[in-house]
């Protein structure tokens, strides 16, 4: 199977999702399964992991409602307050649902050193026990801090959302290379291949622009700790859904068959124990 793992619904609100500014106006709208299921059809891709955009457990549960009449929604990521005493429950609570896999936190929108907190590090404690993966999405200083966080959690499955966000645009690379690398030395971390074109200059990017950087995670995590994702509809700033995808198509074309269906999606059922 073919799996998106990466992608978002909302029914747009502009209080609520004012991080779509005005240069974004292409994703002032409602984005829902009825939208999406085309695309994938299109595109030859069998399901999707739906990931949290709104920190709040209504976005949880609106989530899971779409999963759960949408067939090829085969997964929903979502949001949890993992600083909240309460925590246990509310993930018990969610876990009752087959389709609820794992949880996100912006982090991105975070101070360094938030990752560290030990309200938060208590919550990510509560998530394995539940067999709940959780998604790292961060910025390039914050791998640091995440590398830390993730060795002391060497039973808990993590994954880097976007690849940690490098600065494609400008070119850098030697920081987040670094920081990224030392990342992926602990075998629990994944990483996907996601959110690429978004980092890159929207109108004027070329396929090569991406391949040092995807050199760096393919050296790093190896075949078969990587997925592809879509981060539909964020990456229609930059493109469609096709020829997102086709950056990473592209790229594994030099792989073998079984190299490339594990990127393009058995890893993902693995990480976040899919049913076929």
């Amino acid at each position: 199977m073919i799996i998106d793992s990466h992608q978002h619904f909302w029914k747009y609100d502009p209080v609520r999702d004012s991080w779509i500014n005005g240069a974004m106006k292409i994703i002032q709208r409602d984005f829902l399964p009825s939208d999406l299921k085309p695309i994938l059809t299109e595109n030859n891709v069998d399901g999707c992991i739906a990931v949290q955009a709104d920190q709040s457990e209504t976005e949880t549960t609106f989530l899971l409602n779409l999963a759960t009449h949408n067939n090829f929604i085969k997964g929903v990521v979502g949001w949890v307050d993992l600083c909240d005493n309460n925590v246990k429950k509310r993930l018990e609570h969610f876990a009752q649902n087959k389709l609820f896999k794992g949880v996100r936190h912006i982090l991105q929108a975070e101070k360094e050193d938030f990752i560290l907190d030990q309200a938060f590090m208590d919550g990510i404690g509560e998530l394995a026990a539940l067999n709940l993966t959780y998604d790292l999405l961060v910025f390039p200083n914050q791998l640091k801090n995440s590398t830390q966080l993730v060795s002391k959690f060497s039973n808990q499955k993590f994954v880097v959302d976007h690849i940690a966000k490098p600065p494609i645009k400008s070119g850098e690379i030697n920081d987040w290379k670094a920081a990224i690398t030392a990342l992926a030395k602990n075998p629990n971390v994944y990483c996907k291949l996601s959110g690429l074109s978004t980092e890159a200059n929207w109108s004027s990017w070329k396929t090569s622009d991406f391949t040092p950087y995807i050199d760096v995670v393919f050296e790093a995590f190896g075949t078969d700790r990587i997925m592809f994702g879509s981060d539909w509809p964020v990456c229609l700033l930059a493109g469609s859904y096709s020829k997102n995808k086709d950056i990473i198509t592209s790229y594994i074309q030099q792989l073998s068959p079984t190299e490339q269906a594990q990127i393009m999606g058995l890893n993902a059922m693995d990480f976040y124990n899919l049913n076929a």
